[in-house]
């Protein structure tokens, strides 16, 4: 059995604020939230072997079976400058993790707005949710799950969405605390742009499905075709009709 011990030494040498390991947790997101609220600093890490009640977008219920899966949240504490770029923080971790992927000579790619694709099969997700002290962002968490084996991948019946593991993908095993701290460390320094022009170009250049004809649903609305066109500045994704017209999604999915 993983423990707290057995994984320190992975994450020595990264500038954590502090971290925490749990052999199971109801969701690492609400306990970083909380931790949040009481103070840990930035970059203040969460590690859970197992959830219970682990979720995604939307409230799904996203699994996490001990020592099948990577289940972590990180607490930030953006500056004034990144919030203003407070859309950006999802690709953060999915930019991350896709550089920690590309070190294993996989290409990872982003499913518009908080999925990680191997071969356009979902293998990783991203929450982040906000810490609000009345009107004021006091702080963030950005939760990520990802599909080390197979086993982490729910039945086929209970899938939105084609699904995959790292595993399946490279046909060899992987060590998940080596992935966790290459994910991290790309984190680190993808944040260092996340203000910049390149980050939306990076975000562009691993966006899945661009340039193709998806179907696409808006919220309330029944799914199109449309042709994805990219991710703006603000991090909509830019999309266009049938009939030419471009429009901006705030939400939706691609389906």
């Amino acid at each position: 059995m993983v423990n707290q011990e057995k994984l320190a030494p992975y994450l020595e040498g990264l500038e954590l604020g502090a971290w925490r390991y749990f052999h199971e947790v109801g969701s690492s997101n609400d306990h970083a939230l909380a931790w949040a609220s009481s103070g840990a600093s930035d970059w203040s890490l969460v590690v859970a072997d197992s959830q219970t009640a682990g979720r995604g977008r939307k409230g799904r219920r996203w699994v996490t079976t001990a020592g099948e899966a990577l289940a972590m949240s990180l607490v930030l504490r953006p500056s004034e400058q990144e919030i203003a770029h407070f859309s950006r923080f999802t690709a953060l971790a999915a930019l991350g993790l896709i550089q920690a992927l590309g070190k294993m000579g996989l290409q990872g790619e982003i499913k518009w707005p908080n999925d990680i694709l191997l071969g356009k099969e979902k293998v990783a997700g991203v929450l982040v949710e906000a810490d609000w002290q009345g009107n004021e962002m006091n702080g963030l968490v950005v939760g990520m799950g990802v599909n080390i084996t197979q086993a982490s991948v729910p039945e086929r019946a209970q899938l939105r969405y084609p699904a995959t593991s790292i595993e399946a993908v490279l046909g060899k095993k992987i060590n998940r605390w080596r992935l966790l701290v290459d994910i991290l460390s790309a984190m680190m320094t993808v944040r260092s742009y996340l203000s910049e022009d390149a980050f939306v170009r990076e975000w562009n250049e691993k966006l899945a499905f661009r340039g193709d004809c998806v179907v696409f649903r808006l919220p309330g609305e029944n799914p199109e075709p449309m042709r994805l066109v990219g991710v703006t500045q603000g991090g909509q994704l830019s999309l266009e009709l049938t009939d030419g017209q471009r429009i901006e999604a705030v939400s939706g999915e691609i389906l």
